[in-house]
């Protein structure tokens, strides 16, 4: 099994670095807050997915091995 990506709305500051750096995995809601469309990238989008990881300010997102 890959890597899942996990994104806690409650810490999202909604700065949207994931959005701009992996657009295909995350989005952002009305309100500007992290929504995951792929829960499990490949991939591109899997390297992508960790750098939003890396990137974000306010440490909303999360890589699950398994």
């Amino acid at each position: 099994m890959g890597e899942r990506v996990e994104a806690d709305r409650d810490v999202c500051v909604g700065a949207g670095m994931c959005v701009m750096t992996a657009g295909a995995v995350f989005d952002q809601d009305d309100d500007g807050i992290v929504v995951v469309l792929q829960g499990e990238p490949g991939g591109d989008d899997a390297a992508r997915a960790r750098d939003a990881v890396a990137y974000c300010p306010s440490g909303a997102l999360r890589l699950v091995t398994g």
